[in-house]
């Protein structure tokens, strides 16, 4: 079984203030895509990863991170919005490809047991998501900061990645998202806008997604945790 992994890292990070794209920002003094790349390097189960960056980062990004780890085997420039990135990663993958997965470059905590079961789920049924339940009371709230209602919270989950899904089945989704010009905010969705299921994998709090600067105050603890070398 031939699985291939989809790194976008695309985003411009501006929510983090600086110039820097988030993805390359470092935390305890290294990038914090370096610990999302390590992560996969270690786990065995990914044979080729190509890395999604924003245009303007796409040869310095070559020139560094290009068989650095080796599993990096391609960089290709992102799109306008995250699915397009995808998408554009998705066209350089190898035609025997049978599980792709997806992982936002931002999030360098996953475990290797979220990776393994990912993709066992996906060979299995098709499409998998990593998530975990929502805790925390829900409100609906207007434009003006009024609270509507509370949600019910029951079955209620907060997608993460990675996610993991057949190579045809993911292709499918992409040509329908297209056609429809149809946009999701996550892969999965598209899975559901085909009409087709995707199961849910049990994910982690601790793999949270590197966005605003108390995220690397958070990050750095973490590190300490999972890379004590660094």
């Amino acid at each position: 079984m031939k699985v291939c992994a989809i790194i976008p890292a695309g985003g411009q990070g501006t929510r983090m203030g600086g110039t820097v794209p988030k993805q390359f920002q470092a935390l305890r003094g290294q990038p914090i895509l370096q610990y999302t790349l390590q992560r996969f390097q270690e786990s065995g189960l990914i044979d080729s990863l190509i890395l999604v960056v924003p245009e303007k980062e796409l040869e310095n990004t070559r020139a560094e991170w290009l068989g650095k780890p080796p599993l990096v085997q391609q960089v290709v420039v992102g799109g306008e919005k995250r699915q397009d990135s995808v998408f554009n990663g998705y066209q350089a993958l190898a035609k025997d490809t049978d599980i792709v997965l997806v992982h936002d470059g931002v999030r360098p905590f996953l475990s290797q047991g979220m990776i393994q079961e990912t993709i066992h789920c996906a060979e299995k049924f098709g499409a998998a998501i990593t998530a975990i339940p929502v805790n925390d009371t829900l409100k609906q709230v207007d434009s003006s900061g009024l609270v509507q209602r509370t949600v019910d919270r029951d079955g209620l989950w907060r997608v993460q990645t990675p996610q993991a899904f057949r190579y045809d089945l993911l292709g499918e989704a992409f040509c329908k998202a297209q056609r429809d010009s149809f946009y999701g905010t996550d892969e999965g969705a598209l899975i559901e806008y085909l009409g087709q299921e995707v199961r849910v994998v049990d994910g982690s709090e601790w793999n949270l997604k590197i966005t605003r600067p108390e995220d690397l105050v958070l990050g750095e603890s973490i590190v300490e945790k999972m890379f004590p070398e660094h």
